[in-house]
């Protein structure tokens, strides 16, 4: 068990993203500060946090003052170099650990992970070359999604192989990295977990949502999720088992795939989560307060869900429809970007659909 720290501390967030910003925030309601680590300037998070060190990931110096800086250090995304990581953690716990960090930086050590667990996952097989990905296409089949094991996100670092012929094509837009590739999944719905582990070891879990793609890029969530009370309770179950695993503190976001045949996990996230959203109207404390109280050792809250929700990303061009949005009553979340781009997340709406059922 860790001593909660005191109102006053300060957490550092690594990482300036929307997601940073959003914890700087949820810090800042608690009484704590913020202190954000962030190689672009400009970012999100040092609009709210009370501090921003915007140095590169390799500069030791600057990484070691930041960790000296603060209490906890946590982060936005889990693609933080390992040798920055080891400067902090010299200095400053890091939550979630490490163990975290590696099993979902890389896709064929999480889908081992998962598997060993004994949860039902998509066949996979490590591609290195023409060969291998030969060898993985003759056992899985095709339909197939070939996936660099490291830095893919919102549909990047994918080639969807139809066919054999398809598959030179599929590698080489792998641009030399390391792959995986994962046989299709056809599923009825994409649904998600948002879950939070304690520095006690106790487990709190937000409803799971429904889930909506286009483009590899998340569209809309919807809560409550289109599950059987069977279907909700092993998705719950799904994301303890991995948080417990993991020995995780703070929040994870577990991607499903419901099947006739029952749940499949596609991916986790060791962090808040896009499609966690929603929290920040449906819920008393949502997922980044509950986070921070996480990272923090304080007791995690209470996530009973009172609204349901449909949250909506705002993407590039979204933006024009900014006064039809905020007539319509929605709850606006914007991020800060000054710059408008296709395919870049701008911001998100919140919209209550109606009180959920008691």
């Amino acid at each position: 068990m860790t001593d909660p720290l005191p109102p006053g501390a300060s957490v550092g967030i690594l990482g300036g993203g929307q997601l940073g910003r959003m914890l700087a925030v949820a810090a800042s309601r608690l009484g704590l500060s913020a202190h954000v680590y962030e190689p672009q300037a400009g970012c999100p998070a040092a609009q709210v946090a009370a501090r921003c060190t915007t140095a590169p990931w390799d500069d030791a110096p600057a990484l070691r003052a930041f960790a000296r800086s603060v209490d906890v250090v946590t982060y936005e995304f889990e693609n933080v170099p390992t040798a920055a990581l080891d400067a902090i953690e010299a200095i400053r716990p890091i939550r979630p650990g490490r163990r975290s960090l590696a099993v979902s930086q890389e896709r064929l050590a999480e889908k081992t992970f998962l598997a060993g667990l004994g949860l039902t996952v998509a066949p996979f097989a490590p591609v290195e070359d023409a060969a291998t990905l030969a060898e993985a296409l003759a056992r899985i089949g095709t339909p197939a999604i070939l996936k660099t094991r490291m830095l893919g996100y919102d549909g990047k670092g994918q080639a969807r192989i139809d066919r054999a012929a398809d598959a030179p094509a599929a590698l080489q837009a792998m641009a030399g990295a390391p792959a995986l590739l994962e046989g299709f999944v056809a599923f009825d719905r994409e649904v998600s977990v948002v879950a939070a582990r304690g520095a006690d070891g106790s487990v709190a879990a937000f409803d799971p949502g429904e889930n909506v793609h286009r483009d590899g890029i998340l569209r809309t969530t919807t809560v409550p999720a289109r599950l059987s009370a069977a279907q909700r309770s092993d998705a719950v179950l799904i994301a303890a088992r991995i948080l417990n695993a993991l020995d995780h503190v703070g929040v994870i976001g577990v991607e499903l795939f419901v099947t006739p045949a029952g749940l499949i996990v596609n991916e986790i996230a060791p962090r808040v989560h896009n499609s966690g959203h929603w929290t920040q109207n449906g819920c008393l404390i949502d997922q980044f307060e509950q986070h921070i109280r996480a990272v923090c050792g304080w007791p995690l809250g209470d996530g009973t869900r009172h609204s349901d929700v449909v949250m909506e990303n705002l993407i590039g061009h979204d933006m024009d429809r900014l006064p039809a949005l905020m007539a319509s009553g929605a709850a606006l979340h914007l991020y800060g970007k000054a710059e408008v781009r296709a395919g870049r997340k701008m911001g998100h709406v919140n919209r209550i659909t109606g009180p959920a059922p008691r």
